[in-house]
This record gives structure tokens, C-alpha cells and sequence, in this order.
């Protein structure tokens, strides 16, 4: 099973659900940072790393003993990543999305494969968990063929030590966040009720229902009074699987990249029926046909 943690927005509390989860999983598996911007997963896990590697994009490098300037490449780039002025052709590498589009149509072959860095991958061990994370490139403008990377490496490390995986997701609904919970078999919703929190709870709601997948939600920071979240849930039919209450001893452990799990026997509770109602989600859930993805 494959379990994604997102959120609408940023501070809901999505990495401090998935660092808990983690520590009470009780089984092998793969804690996955895929926030690959700004990661921060390893705050709180303190994996012991075990080895790293650079990830790239293909990229179009022009022989311009070969290329005639036919226009074919730069027709088909929706990016301009490829431009030809005349008798000259320019690559501009940054803009490219590695779709090797450009190789297929030029008919003189003038093109080879080049090399675009896109950022790190780290892996490790956070006790009996295994730990994931990408970093993306200072500079890099494009963070989901990263994500891929990250991704390919996760089931490489699925198919050998089986398990499963949490993967703490970017925040909001652009195109990273899509793409970090386009493979799980269950999506948990972390939100906060305050009117800002539901706003952009409704936005994710709306981007991750399309794609057919089991949904859960957990509210933090419970207990502020704002119960626009609680009555949307309902509305929907979405099942609300744990509540993490307002609390200051909670917002002090998080600040000093604390387990929440660890804080209290009833919060260690909570995150084990979450563990558990997780698993029967993805169990009793089969996921529908998706709309759009």
C-alpha cells in the first residue's frame, strides 16, 4: 500500500501526520519525502543517510554538421526549449521537459542526449523505517521529473525489501502535489479549521477527487471552533479518521522537530487507529474510474 499525505495549503501540519505515522507503521516501510522544494521530513525521522545521487533530464544537444534547420523540433516544442532562426539553432536546456519529442521528428538525426541536473536523491534508515527524499536544484524551475526520479527509486526499493510507503506530498494542488499522489492507493487530507484551512481544503478536494482514489481526512490544530470543514466532510462523505487537538505542548514539540506520537499515550492512540483506519481505507475502498488526471 502506498498512503500520500497532502494538504491544500502549507502548515496544516502534513509533514508532523506523516513523521508520526511513520514511527507507529509497525510493518516495513518506506517514509518518502516528495516535497522535493522544500524538504523537511528528515527533521523529524533524523534517517541515518546511506547514499545519495544526482538525478537529470535528457536534454537536446544540436550537431549542427548535421541539422538542415527543417524547423521540425522547434515546431513541436510547446516549450520553446528549441529555436531556429534562419541558419541557427538555439537550445535553451532550462526550458526543456524531457518529453524526447525532439529526437523522434528530427529526420537528420542531428540530435543527442544531453544532460540537465535536476537535484539529489538521498536514502537511508530512520530506525526500522526506510527513508526517501529528493532535493531539487537550486535554480531548477521544475520539480516533478525529480519527483519521478524519486518515485522510480521508491518502487525499485518496494520490489526488493516489500512494505509499504507514506509519502509526505507537496502542499496545494498544482502540478507537483498531483503528481506526488498519482500512484497511491489512499490520499489523507491534512487540514486545519480555520477559514483559510478549508478554503484550500476545498481546492484540494476538488483536484485529488477527480482521480478516483480513496480519501480520508485528518483535522489539526482541532478545536479552534471553525466547523466549515467538519460540515463539508459530511456533506461529501468523506470520512474524518483523527482529530489532532490545539494544543501548545503540540506546537512547542514540533518546533524542536519532535515525534507528535511520542508526546502522549492517547496521541500514540490516535495515530495507531489512524495507521489502522488507513489500511481499511485502502482495503474497503475500491478507487473509481478517474474523470481526470
Amino acid at each position: 500500500m502506498i498512503a500520500a499525505v497532502a494538504s491544500g495549503k502549507g502548515g496544516t501540519g502534513k509533514t508532523t501526520v506523516t513523521a508520526s505515522l511513520a514511527t507507529v507503521w509497525g510493518g516495513p516501510l518506506v517514509a518518502v519525502d516528495l516535497d522535493v522544494e522544500e524538504p523537511n521530513l528528515h527533521l523529524f525521522l533524523r534517517p541515518t543517510i546511506e547514499g545519495r545521487e544526482k538525478a537529470h533530464l535528457t536534454v537536446p544537444v544540436v550537431d549542427e554538421a548535421r541539422c538542415n534547420c527543417c524547423r521540425a523540433c522547434a515546431d513541436l516544442c510547446q516549450f520553446a526549449a528549441i529555436s531556429v532562426m534562419g541558419s541557427v539553432i538555439l537550445t535553451f536546456p532550462e526550458m526543456c521537459h524531457g518529453c524526447g519529442g525532439c529526437f523522434a521528428v528530427c529526420p537528420e538525426k542531428a540530435l543527442s542526449c544531453g544532460q540537465r541536473e535536476l537535484g539529489e536523491i538521498s536514502w537511508g534508515r530512520s530506525g526500522p523505517v526506510d527513508f526517501l527524499s529528493g532535493r531539487l536544484r537550486v535554480g531548477e524551475a521544475m520539480s516533478p521529473p525529480l519527483m519521478r526520479r524519486v518515485k522510480g527509486r521508491l518502487q525499485q526499493m518496494l520490489g526488493s525489501v516489500g512494505g509499504d510507503a507514506i509519502i509526505d506530498a507537496p502542499p496545494g494542488v498544482s502540478c507537483p502535489a498531483v503528481n506526488a499522489v498519482l500512484d497511491s492507493d489512499v490520499i489523507l487530507l491534512v487540514t486545519e479549521p480555520t477559514p483559510f484551512g478549508f478554503y484550500d481544503f476545498r481546492l484540494a478536494w476538488q483536484a485529488f477527487a477527480p482521480l478516483g482514489k480513496p480519501l480520508g481526512v485528518v483535522v489539526n490544530r482541532a478545536g479552534l471552533g471553525h466547523d466549515a470543514v467538519y460540515r463539508f466532510c459530511r456533506d461529501q462523505g468523506l470520512p474524518l479518521l483523527a482529530e489532532i487537538p490545539y494544543d501548545r505542548d503540540i506546537a512547542a514539540a514540533y518546533a524542536r522537530g519532535r515525534i507528535v506520537a511520542d508526546l502522549s499515550p492517547e496521541l500514540r492512540e490516535t495515530f495507531l487507529s489512524l495507521r489502522g483506519k488507513i489500511g481499511d481505507l485502502a482495503r474497503q475502498c475500491r478507487p473509481r474510474k478517474a474523470v481526470h488526471a
